[in-house]
C-alpha cells in the first residue's frame, strides 16, 4: 500500500475512533473530539483525510458537528399576540354605552316597574347560568328532569352567553386547565383579560387544542342541549330581546324606546358583567381558606350578585358539590332554587362534600381563614406538624 494511501487510510481511521469515543458518555472524550474538530476542519471541509475538499454540509444539511450540538440551544416557543376581534370590540363599546343610556332613562323617563323588571328578569337569566349550565351541565353536581331541564335551557337562552354545549365546554376547559394558556379567561394574563378581553380576541391556541381533549360526549346526548345548540339564535333574539322589550309595553304601557334600552340591552350588559366578575373579581379578590395555591377566592359581594357562585375557592377544590358552598344558604340563591325543585320532584342525586374532607382541606391548603368550622384540637395539631 502506498505510503500516502496508508497515511490518508490511517487519518481516517483515526478520525471514526474519536467519533465512536465522542457518543461516549464521557465529557473529556467530548472535549477531545471538539479539539479535534478545531484542528482538522476549516469552515467545515475536511482535505487531509479524502485528498481533497469534502463539504459535510452538501452531505446532509440536517445535520449539525457534535461543537454545534453542544451550542445548540432549544429555540424558545415564540410569544403568542391574540389577534383582537374589533366586532366584539364594537359590540361590547355599544353594549356599555347601552348600559349607561339606560341608567339616564331610568332616572329621567322610566317607570320604576320597568326598572324592577329588568333586575328581576336578570335573575331568571342568571339561575339559567348558575344552576343551569354551571351546576347541572359543567360540572354534573346534580340531575334534572326534562321539565327542569327547559325551563334552565329557556333562562339560559335569557343569559345569552352562548349556547349550553359551547358555555360547558369552555367551562370545563378553565377548571382542567385552570391559570394556564389553555384556560380560556386565564387570569395570570391580567384582570382585564380575564373579565372580558378574552372576548375580544381570538382564542390562546392552547385553549383550541385542549378543549379537543374534554369530554363532552355527555352533553351531545341530551336533547335539550342538542335543540339549544340548534336554535340558539331565534332563542335568545326572543327571549334575551323582544321578550323582555315587549313585557312593559303591553303590561303598564311603557315606551318602546325606554323598555329596549333599560330591560333589554341594559339589563344583558349588567347580566354579562355580574357573570364576568366570577372570572375576574373572583379569581384576584377574598380568601382562600380551601387553597392559597389557587388564585380563586371567597368574594361575598359576587356572591350576591351572581346568586351564590362568589364562593369561588371552594368551588375550585370542590366542583363537584351543587351548593358550590360551605355556608348553606348564606348569599346562595341558587342553592334555594336547587333545593326548591329537588323538593318538588325536579332535581335528585344532588352531590355534596363531606364535612371531614373540608375541614382536612382547609388544614392543609388553606390560608387559615374561616377556620370556625375546624375544631381547636385539630388546629392546635396543624400548627404544631
Amino acid at each position: 500500500m502506498p505510503n500516502s494511501t496508508r497515511t490518508r487510510h490511517s487519518l481516517a481511521q483515526a478520525l471514526l475512533t474519536e467519533r465512536i469515543e465522542a457518543v461516549q458518555p464521557t465529557g473529556q472524550c467530548v472535549k477531545r473530539w471538539v479539539r479535534f474538530v478545531r484542528l482538522i476542519f476549516t469552515k467545515r471541509t475536511v482535505s487531509c483525510v479524502c485528498g481533497g475538499s469534502f463539504d459535510f454540509k452538501k452531505m446532509a444539511p440536517n445535520s449539525v458537528t457534535v461543537e454545534e450540538r453542544i451550542e445548540q440551544k432549544e429555540p424558545e416557543r415564540p410569544e403568542f399576540k391574540a389577534k383582537i376581534v374589533w366586532f366584539n370590540v364594537l359590540l361590547f363599546a355599544y353594549l356599555h354605552a347601552s348600559f349607561l343610556y339606560a341608567i339616564y332613562l331610568a332616572f329621567t323617563a322610566a317607570s320604576w316597574k320597568t326598572c324592577l323588571f329588568a333586575y328581576i328578569y336578570a335573575h331568571f337569566g342568571g339561575l339559567g347560568i348558575t344552576a343551569g349550565v354551571h351546576r347541572l351541565w359543567s360540572h354534573r353536581s346534580y340531575k334534572a328532569k326534562w321539565p327542569l331541564r327547559a325551563l334552565l335551557c329557556i333562562f339560559n337562552s335569557i343569559a345569552a352567553q352562548n349556547d349550553i354545549f359551547e358555555w360547558c365546554r369552555d367551562h370545563r376547559v378553565h377548571h382542567k386547565f385552570t391559570e394556564t394558556n389553555a384556560d380560556p379567561h386565564n387570569i395570570k394574563r391580567g384582570f382585564f383579560f380575564a373579565h372580558m378581553g378574552w372576548l375580544m380576541c381570538k382564542k390562546h391556541p392552547d385553549v383550541v387544542a385542549k378543549g379537543k381533549t374534554v369530554y363532552l360526549d355527555d352533553l351531545w346526548a341530551d336533547p335539550i342541549v342538542r335543540f339549544h345548540r340548534k336554535f340558539y339564535i331565534p332563542m335568545i333574539i326572543f327571549f334575551c330581546f323582544y321578550l323582555p322589550t315587549m313585557i312593559p309595553v303591553w303590561c303598564w304601557e311603557e315606551s318602546a324606546w325606554n323598555s329596549f334600552f333599560i330591560a333589554a340591552l341594559g339589563r344583558y350588559c349588567y347580566s354579562l358583567n355580574c357573570t364576568w366578575f366570577v372570572n375576574s373579581v373572583a379569581h384576584k379578590f377574598g380568601d382562600q381558606p380551601f387553597d392559597k395555591y389557587i388564585e380563586a377566592r371567597e368574594n361575598a359581594l359576587i356572591s350576591f350578585l351572581v346568586l351564590g357562585e362568589g364562593w369561588h375557592n371552594y368551588h375550585h377544590v370542590f366542583p363537584w358539590d351543587y351548593a358550590t358552598s360551605e355556608l348553606g344558604y348564606t348569599l346562595n340563591l341558587t342553592k334555594v332554587f336547587i333545593d326548591f325543585m329537588a323538593m318538588i320532584g325536579q332535581a335528585y342525586d344532588l352531590k355534596s362534600t363531606h364535612t371531614e374532607m373540608i375541614k382536612s382541606r382547609k388544614l392543609k391548603t388553606g390560608d387559615g381563614t374561616r377556620m370556625k368550622y375546624v375544631e381547636e384540637n385539630e388546629l392546635e395539631f396543624c400548627k404544631q406538624s
